[in-house]
């Protein structure tokens, strides 16, 4: 029976360990030509080695798959556009683009310096837009028809302590995953965003990980088979959420609001506070 990403070509970022690598080995179990990129470094970001994006590629073709590797970094263009090159130079075409990169520099607002605040956007936010942009080129001239799965976060989404570079990048993902939908919808190009808890590297350390067992990797990767397949259908624009066997969605909403006689003039201060509650209420609240 052949896999539902049978004859697909699926591009993973941040694909040598942790959640990229889990949704490497899946795709490619379910039919996926799959492009591994990791640039192999610390964490934090810094150092590189191949080893990382090569040992997922030489696990696929042990269990009869095909992949390629490829280690340069996404935060830049060249790296971005060599990413889509590697994929049509060794499988003709690309399908799926799987926004998995990131690094970690957390610090409180008051001890961030401007360095981890850059390189945290970079990866993460600026990646995202890179890669998207140079492999829907790459789609559109295929004749349309694709699927992008962005990565964001709960810290995006809700806030932490610690993060806010993180916490902004994911949020501009969310954002840039909205609007992506919007514009791609005519060339057939799904975009669509997944914000997991997982247990990873990236998270093994965090107070919230310690006593967790349940939230692997390998609970994340089947939500990116379904957004990155035509199982989705047209789906597009969607955060999933993923936290072990929970699956829930995020999304920006607006209360009802209230609305002041016009007769009355523009709000005051006094009046917004006056009637705060009612303006910022939501239905069942």
């Amino acid at each position: 029976m052949a896999g539902i990403l049978e004859g697909k070509v699926a591009i993973i970022t941040g694909a040598g360990g942790g959640i990229g690598r889990a949704e490497a080995l899946l795709f490619a179990a379910e039919g996926a030509k799959v492009v591994v990129n990791d640039v192999g470094g610390t964490r934090s970001g810094e150092g590189a080695s191949a080893s990382a994006a090569d040992s997922v590629v030489a696990e696929i073709e042990k269990a009869g798959g095909r992949a390629v590797a490829h280690h340069g970094s996404i935060a830049e263009a060249a790296g971005a556009q060599s990413l889509i090159k590697t994929a049509v130079d060794a499988f003709g075409r690309a399908d799926v683009l799987v926004n998995n990169a990131g690094i970690l520099r957390d610090k409180s607002l008051l001890k961030m310096d401007e360095a981890m605040w850059d390189a945290v956007i970079a990866v993460h936010l600026k990646g995202t837009f890179l890669c998207t942009q140079v492999f829907a080129r790459q789609v559109v001239a295929q004749g349309g028809g694709g699927r992008v799965v962005n990565t964001t976060s709960v810290s995006g989404m809700l806030g932490n302590f610690g993060q806010a570079n993180y916490s902004a990048a994911k949020a501009g993902i969310y954002g840039f995953t909205r609007t992506a939908a919007i514009e791609l919808q005519k060339h057939r190009i799904a975009v669509n965003a997944l914000a997991p808890i997982a247990k990873t590297r990236m998270t093994e350390d965090l107070p919230m990980m310690q006593s967790v067992d349940n939230m692997t990797p390998e609970h994340v990767a089947p939500a990116a088979l379904f957004l990155s397949s035509d199982l989705c259908g047209e789906v597009s624009g969607t955060v999933l959420a993923v936290a072990g066997a929970r699956m829930y969605a995020y999304k920006v909403m607006e209360s009802p609001g209230r609305f002041k006689d016009e007769n009355a003039g523009v709000w005051t201060a006094q009046e917004i506070k006056d009637h705060w509650d009612s303006i910022v209420k939501f239905p069942g609240a």
